[in-house]
């Protein structure tokens, strides 16, 4: 090309240029330098560089599909009135919970102030008949439980703990006048249940082995014993403590009122998981109950047995709540962090983890959904809660995992959430019956064959 060519070339690309943009640019990178490299480009490298830079430019022209964890549209199932009260609780959860969760969580510290909100709501005791509850069906109890547990696994534990395990062993297996005296209170959050059960000793083999006695010297009920991992323990107002009976060898459950003599709650410290669940270790010594605080409906652990089957589905639906939590902050985090000029969702290893995720999550979603339909139908057994309870949580620890992955490093920082629903799924993990203890009811029901140790 001749000089004049050249110069004419100049001219016209000074009167492309920005020369603004261009004192910018040079304040930031050093304009002969990039020259140099951008020479050495061949015509394949430029072109990828163009096609780069103009994806970067344009994405926000780009409308992205809503960050939803709910793709079978189940939620359609819901009557217009049990969605309106699903996203209620979504709100709550959203607005007064999601932003201050994370520092409870860390300081492992209970955020009383969320009580008041949910009193609010009106979804204590969701499927219980009389006493000021709702008297809806099991499933919605389910779409709270997940609702709650979609934002923090610890408060939809405190939650669980409360109106599912202490109302609902005071509801199946208290008798009347204990019914009027409790329930109601506890149904407006105005005093707190807690459920004792779990001992230091004793974990899966409650069923025949509990230490913590009870004997009746002809006037009370006398309690010796401890339990371990209890919830809300250190603030509830009636513990609910299981013993067994040292002249009959039979369960039996009792009021234990936080006030009575011999009751001792320690919080438990140092814990990875549900940090804001205040688990406590209960020490009962020479502890005196009144006849009229034992439960009268329970004569052995078949009673105890009825009340886990009915709160082991929401312990599914609460790793359903876990799970979506975790893809849902995944999705979004993947949409928004850019690496090599593009959000990492473009990419094809990211899509697959994502993709997994919501495989899991989704068949997690159906088989809750049918396993509440059969509780309302009264056809729920011990094997279809325990192979709800095995599936979910064991495919809800795959998403947390993942999850984690797609986030790289601030996969652990809790401002992200992540880092909080893959520590709380190893809680979910163990509670209520272990992967092991639940396979092997599964398994008894599926062989006719007991493998259990006796």
């Amino acid at each position: 090309m001749s000089f004049f060519g050249k110069v004419r070339n100049t001219i016209n690309l000074l009167k492309s240029v920005d020369l603004d943009q261009l004192a910018k640019v040079n304040e930031q990178i050093d304009l002969s330098e990039a020259m140099k490299t951008l020479g050495t480009l061949d015509e394949r490298q430029l072109q990828g560089l163009m096609k780069m830079l103009k994806t970067k430019r344009t994405k926000k022209q780009h409308e992205l599909p809503p960050v939803d964890g709910d793709f079978y549209n189940l939620e359609e199932k819901l009557t217009p009135d049990q969605k309106a009260l699903q996203f209620k609780v979504r709100e709550v959860m959203q607005n007064e919970v999601r932003p201050i969760v994370n520092d409870y969580w860390n300081r492992a510290k209970f955020p009383f102030e969320i009580i008041e909100k949910f009193r609010e709501l009106n979804i204590t005791g969701v499927p219980y008949k009389g006493y000021g509850c709702p008297d809806l069906p099991f499933l919605m109890e389910g779409i709270i439980a997940q609702e709650i547990a979609r934002v923090d696994v610890s408060i939809s534990t405190f939650f669980g703990v409360h109106s599912g395990l202490a109302m609902g062993s005071i509801y199946l297996c208290g008798s009347e006048e204990q019914k009027q005296e409790w329930l109601p209170k506890m149904q407006k959050l105005e005093k707190i249940g807690a459920f004792g059960l779990t001992e230091p000793n004793v974990g899966s083999g409650v069923a025949g082995g509990l230490e913590t006695t009870c004997k009746f010297d002809g006037e009370n009920w006398v309690l010796d014993g401890q339990k371990k991992w209890i919830g809300n323990a250190t603030f509830a107002d009636v513990i609910i403590i299981w013993a067994r009976d040292v002249d009959s060898n039979q369960v039996k459950g009792f009021l234990v009122r936080k006030e009575n003599p011999g009751f001792k709650a320690e919080k438990m410290q140092d814990k990875m998981a549900l940090r804001i669940v205040q688990n406590a270790l209960i020490t009962l010594t020479d502890c005196r109950i009144p006849e009229s605080d034992r439960l009268q409906k329970v004569n052995s652990f078949k009673d105890t047995a009825n009340v886990l089957r009915m709160t082991r589905a929401g312990v599914a639906w609460q790793a359903v709540g876990c799970a979506r939590g975790a893809y849902e902050s995944a999705l979004k985090y993947t949409k928004e962090r850019e690496q090599f000029g593009r959000p990492i969702a473009s990419y094809q290893l990211i899509q697959n983890h994502l993709v997994e995720m919501l495989s899991n999550l989704t068949a997690m979603q159906t088989l809750v959904f049918r396993l509440s339909e059969m509780q309302d139908q009264d056809l729920l057994t011990d094997e279809h809660a325990s192979l709800a309870k095995v599936y979910c949580s064991m495919r809800t620890r795959d998403v947390v995992s993942r999850a984690r992955e797609v986030m790289g490093g601030n996969g652990i920082l809790l401002e992200y959430d992540v880092a909080r629903f893959v520590a709380d799924a190893e809680a979910i993990y163990s509670y209520e019956g272990t992967k092991e203890i639940n396979s092997l009811i599964v398994g008894r029901a599926i062989t006719g064959f007991s493998a259990f140790v006796s």
